[in-house]
């Protein structure tokens, strides 16, 4: 039995997208249960909650406080100690569920996932990892999506690890290829920190710690080019939000076309069904759900402004990982690739880097 901690609180919308979502998740999961967190009274207000309540594979905990979506991080950590994000992140670090899910303060969930849980042996920074659809008819993994501004070659080779560890988990891909985001595929160009860090890359390609591609380019990452693209959390971000413009970009053409007039309208219907079908195969809900890796623990993140269908597909890539020993196949990667790192010059007193609120704090049109 594979049981996910929910923060029910979390996110735009709290108990009234969790709780739907909770319920249908367990009916498509017969072999999952959920331990749902919040504050008693705001759950009793929602109409399908006395149901998932009474579910045999639910279990409800009270907690008293609630992290709001603009917190500081401060607060988030050290006042609001009985809030339901922590509480269901407390769970994971005791054995009572193998996952937490949380549509909650990205950079609060971060620092409180990293605080109580720890992070891995072998792993500097946790990164932020979600999919991105490509043209290829699957999704491109892309890491750090923010939690990561600055990053030394070292961080990049460690979150090129966890995205490896990530692919073959979720996606069944027992050698999926990696490729290091830069302004040419060359080996000469990029930054200093981009060129050491192919090279770490490289190295790690010859022992057959990773399926290293190369470099790659922005475009590819919708070409489907890789599995799995590195970078640091600043070009994350960018290559997230050009995406989210791109679902907003099709919706908005789709409204447009079907209220100009007659003959828009007629063209617009002719379209439709290719329209629709790209629509949907952009759909930034099917995609919801990124993992922090490199904790002692699961945690997934959920977009704020999440519907019922969007948060379902969250709690099923908390699953997914779960079921698949997400957290077992990172630490071995990370100890087998340990000697690489182990050759690097030692970095005493790295500060760790500002955790950035980029996926739930702010509501684009269409987050992914």
């Amino acid at each position: 039995m594979i049981r996910i901690a929910v923060d029910a609180m979390g996110g735009d919308f709290g108990p009234s997208v969790t709780i739907p979502a909770c319920l249908a998740f367990l009916d498509s999961h017969p072999e999952a249960a959920i331990v749902l967190v919040g504050q008693p009274a705001a759950l009793a207000t929602q109409p399908q909650y006395s149901r998932l309540q009474s579910h045999s594979r639910c279990r409800v905990l009270a907690a008293s406080e609630v992290v709001a979506m603009d917190d500081p991080i401060e607060v988030a950590l050290r006042r609001k100690k009985d809030s339901s994000m922590r509480v269901a992140i407390t769970q994971v670090r005791d054995g009572a569920a193998q996952a937490a899910v949380s549509a909650g303060n990205t950079g609060a969930l971060m620092a409180i996932a990293r605080y109580v849980l720890k992070t891995l042996d072998g792993i500097d920074r946790p990164a932020i990892a979600t999919q991105l659809p490509n043209a290829a008819g699957g999704a491109t993994t892309v890491l750090d999506l923010g939690a990561n501004i600055d990053c030394t070659e070292h961080h990049l080779f460690q979150f090129a690890v966890m995205g490896s560890a990530l692919v073959s988990a979720i996606a069944n891909k027992s050698n999926p290829s990696v490729g290091l985001l830069n302004i040419g595929e060359e080996a000469i160009k990029g930054s200093e920190i981009i060129k050491k860090a192919g090279k770490l890359l490289r190295s790690a390609s010859n022992t057959g710690d990773l399926n290293f591609h190369g470099n790659v380019e922005g475009n590819d990452i919708f070409k489907g080019v890789v599995d799995i693209v590195v970078c640091d959390g600043f070009v994350g971000n960018v290559a997230l939000k050009a995406s989210e413009g791109l679902a907003s970009m099709i919706g908005d053409f789709m409204r447009a076309e079907f209220s100009r007039n007659i003959f828009t309208k007629f063209a617009a219907i002719v379209a439709y069904p290719v329209l629709f079908a790209f629509k949907n195969r952009v759909d930034h809900r099917r995609y919801n759900g990124a993992a922090l890796l490199g904790l002692r623990g699961l945690v997934f993140k959920s977009h704020g402004s999440a519907d019922a269908f969007a948060f379902e597909r969250a709690l099923n890539r908390a699953y997914d990982a779960a079921r698949n020993n997400l957290l077992e196949r990172v630490r071995e990667r990370i100890a087998h690739a340990a000697p690489l790192l182990a050759k690097a010059p030692a970095q005493p007193g790295t500060p760790a880097a500002p955790v950035v609120s980029l996926i739930a704090d702010s509501t684009p049109a269409h987050p992914l």
